[in-house]
């Protein structure tokens, strides 16, 4: 179950240092403008602002890495990590980074499978959201923070009301801010949808510097934050949220199967099933090379959430998906909140506290690459086992299949900038590894690569569609040059499917000179040429 989301215990000792001194002219010079703009004196900033020269430099930027391959001595560092605790504290490090014609990234959780919202190649600062984690549950509604983490809002949903819950992602640690804004998902997706279908206002800090909530900002912009990022728009301050039912008893099951127990067969019968069944079930299929008795095989692991008692999936899969096998003993029944921290790979979640939602594990990473796809068309036995031997044969990949169908697929492909809602499911690669350095990291690199191009006789094509949350800059990255839109569009129609011309104007209007980039954001019109970075001013 670890190749569930990238909140690894491989801690890295690295030291981050830089390799050129950090420029005190820079730093006085933004903190002038910071103090203008807040009306705060400097000497009350000093748990805010951190130039490279200050002790809490390193913990502010490490804490929220995720990923080992970008915590390292030559990753690139920001030159102020800003550590926001106030709306006025987003609204003075957006104005005074246009001042200072830096390159601004924004951070909630870290969770970023390609670091882009902590690294630049560009001189940039780094704007930590990390405590703006609020959450307020009233009824059946709540306003969450962009910094909360996803288990926070459910311990504190949990807290208020033992019938309600949020169909988001199962990782407790990824970042709600992040999360929600790229269109995130969770094991209740067949039966709520995504998490943006469920949100209903918001606050964003824009270009200006203003904070906007749904009116202010409009419908196109509000339309734009809830599945296209919100890292090409703005800075996100928080979502409201509708809350979800759910019943009183769920039940959880795993149920594994080697290469020489059918797990082709059970894999395969998976694709007529688990996209068309009762939209309460959810059942994610995880392939991962293994060793038996010396010999290498792959195994295929079913894990399911049902929205409902045990004897009631129990006679619904034994009657339609018999290559299962499911039994009695594979089924637990759980309340919500245990089910939760199931899905957090604790087998014994009637024995763990809620509380253990609420713990950051900060200054955790490990080293990984993640790369997806979605499936249009079930594969065919003859293609699954080519896979499990290509996967035999790469090691190390693992794959992780998520069933659509139910209520995602009824939404209109247009009414959020998430475009996929519409396939059979969609796949993850996952590829770890725990050895530092540069050759390790080619090589497993280059490995991740071989197995994508394996895989592309099987999912969808021109564009071969991509999930925006696992990001993976192998697709495509902007220089935002002249030819910007050309190279946006590339990733883009990826990401966005045919969703991605509106987002193209709505970025070319509430950001014409294309102040929020990275390397993977959205471009304005071609008729309104990205700006090329400016030199830092000093």
């Amino acid at each position: 179950m670890k190749l569930l989301c990238l909140t690894f215990v491989f801690l890295v000792s690295t030291t981050l240092t830089t390799a050129t001194p950090p420029d005190a002219t820079i730093y006085q010079n933004f903190l002038q403008c910071f103090t203008t703009q807040t009306r705060a004196p400097p000497n009350t900033l000093t748990d805010v602002v951190f130039p490279q020269t200050a002790p809490a430099y390193t913990p502010a930027l490490r804490n929220y890495i995720r990923n080992a391959r970008f915590n390292t001595t030559t990753s690139p560092k920001p030159a102020i990590v800003i550590v926001a605790r106030s709306e006025s504290h987003v609204q003075a490090t957006v104005v005074c980074t246009k001042t200072l014609k830096f390159q601004l990234k924004t951070r909630s959780g870290g969770h970023d499978y390609e670091g882009v919202s902590y690294t630049s190649n560009l001189p940039f600062f780094l704007l930590d959201m990390s405590s703006f984690r609020d959450i307020t549950v009233e009824g059946e509604t709540a306003w969450i923070g962009a910094g909360v983490t996803l288990g926070e809002v459910y311990y504190r949903i949990w807290e208020k009301t033992k019938t309600h819950g949020f169909p988001a992602g199962v990782c407790p640690t990824v970042g709600a801010g992040g999360h929600i804004s790229g269109g995130g998902y969770g094991n209740m997706i067949r039966k709520y949808g995504l998490s943006v279908d469920y949100v209903t206002d918001a606050k964003i800090v824009d270009v200006n510097g203003r904070v906007l909530d749904r009116k202010g900002m409009g419908e196109d912009l509000f339309w734009a934050i809830n599945g296209g990022g919100g890292a090409s728009f703005g800075v996100i301050l928080g979502f409201k949220i509708t809350l979800v039912p759910v019943p009183e008893t769920v039940t959880v099951f795993r149920v594994q199967k080697n290469l020489d127990e059918n797990a082709v067969d059970m894999v395969h019968k998976w694709q007529f099933v688990a996209p068309k069944t009762d939209p309460g079930l959810f059942m994610r299929v995880l392939l991962q090379p293994v060793t038996r008795n010396k010999v290498q095989t792959v195994r295929a692991s079913v894990l399911a959430l049902f929205l409902g008692k045990s004897s009631e999936v129990l006679s619904l899969l034994n009657k339609d998906f018999p290559e299962l096998g499911l039994k009695q003993e594979n089924c637990t029944e759980l309340t919500w909140i245990q089910s939760v921290l199931w899905w957090d790979n604790h087998d014994n979640a009637t024995l763990v506290k809620p509380e253990i939602l609420l713990e950051r594990n900060l200054d955790t990473a490990s080293y990984g690459k993640r790369k997806s796809d979605f499936v249009e068309k079930e594969i065919t036995k003859e293609g699954l086992d080519y896979l499990t031997k290509k996967m035999i044969e790469v090691g190390k990949i693992g794959l992780v299949f998520n069933p659509y169908g139910g209520k995602v697929s009824e939404v209109a492909t247009t009414k959020t900038p998430f475009p996929h809602r519409k396939k059979l499911y969609k796949v993850q690669h996952s590829m770890n590894w725990k050895d530092p350095g540069t050759e390790a990291e080619s090589s497993f690199l280059e490995k991740a690569k071989s197995f994508y191009s394996y895989m592309a006789p099987f999912v969808t094509k021109n564009p071969r569609h991509t999930y925006l949350n696992y990001r993976d800059l192998d697709i495509g990255v902007n220089s935002h040059g002249p030819n910007a839109y050309r190279e946006g569009e590339v990733y883009g129609r990826k990401y966005f499917g045919e969703n991605f011309d509106r987002l193209v104007k709505v970025k070319s209007t509430v950001d014409p000179e294309n102040f929020f980039r990275d390397e993977q954001s959205i471009p304005t019109l071609p008729s309104k040429p990205a700006n090329t970075p400016a030199k830092p001013a000093l």
